[in-house]
């Protein structure tokens, strides 16, 4: 168990904020089941097809095996799709909500991930910017036009040994071709970022009217580090606090923000039971 005094710590920078910013990367979805695909080694494990072929995540989250192998980078993005949506989020979400009710101005999240899992643990869509997309959206692969459409029609069935699509893969309602998810992907020049530009307009407007925010920033490694990045501008432009939940690298810049070596939902309930017995 991490020290106490740094929970404590921790527990004090919410009670002190007017505002939370969750900024979170792929380890908040580990706690509820979700595969991690750290190295090469993980990756493959939860998928053995893609290790017996030695094809590393970039190349299979990559537009042209939508165009090079359909059925395989569907078999892959449809798995997930399932999976997303068959698993619930963890207790720290409803967590988060909470304490971000409980601010005058309340929360917003900034996350890299595609899951939807924020929205399924009950966070009003308005609130939620997903930097990298999301899996339950649809874009045409070409793409023919600039449209975004929901994957609710679409339910994937995966030979998950083979990692291959069985069913029919969604296509585009204006020229019938391929559709994609609409998720940022590696060389990515055709992502249709429509949505998340909204969603980022959306999270600037909120952000304008707070004055104390905290930035609680959650297993966001510096592999990929779109979030880590979004924590540091935070910190430019407010000066704020930053409490940083992650497993492997939980080291912060500053004496005054915490870095807590500890796994989302160990971390965030560490925390409740610190701020309830503040009440």
């Amino acid at each position: 168990m991490h020290p106490a005094h740094l929970i404590h710590q921790a527990a004090e920078l919410i009670i002190q904020a007017d505002s939370l910013v969750i900024a979170a990367g792929a380890g908040m979805g580990v706690d509820s089941g979700l595969p991690d695909f750290r190295g090469s080694e993980g990756f493959w494990k939860a998928y053995p097809a893609l290790g017996q072929e030695a094809i590393p995540f970039y190349e299979i989250a990559n537009p042209a095996a939508f165009r090079r192998r359909p059925l395989q980078a569907w078999g892959f993005y449809g798995h997930r799709l399932a999976l997303y949506r068959e698993i619930r989020p963890h207790a720290g979400f409803d967590l988060l909500r909470q304490w971000g009710a409980s601010k005058p101005h309340g929360l917003s999240v900034y996350t890299s991930n595609v899951d939807g899992h924020f929205q399924q643990a009950g966070l009003e869509t308005a609130l939620i910017h997903e930097c990298h997309g999301s899996i339950h959206y649809l874009q045409c692969l070409l793409p023919c036009r600039d449209s975004i459409w929901q994957a609710d029609q679409f339910m994937p069935e995966v030979d998950e040994v083979n990692c291959q699509l069985i069913n029919t893969a969604p296509v585009c309602p204006h020229c019938g071709g391929m559709a994609r998810p609409n998720i940022l992907m590696f060389d990515d020049a055709d992502w249709n970022s429509q949505r998340q530009q909204q969603q980022a307009e959306r999270q600037s407007n909120w952000l304008s009217k707070v004055k104390l925010p905290l930035v609680i920033e959650i297993g966001a490694g510096t592999a990929v580090p779109s979030v880590r990045n979004f924590s540091q501008r935070m910190q430019a432009h407010f000066g704020c606090r930053l409490l940083r939940i992650n497993l492997r690298e939980p080291q912060v810049q500053y004496a005054q923000d915490v870095g807590l070596a500890m796994g989302a939902l160990e971390a965030l309930s560490a925390i409740q039971a610190v701020l309830q017995q503040e009440q």
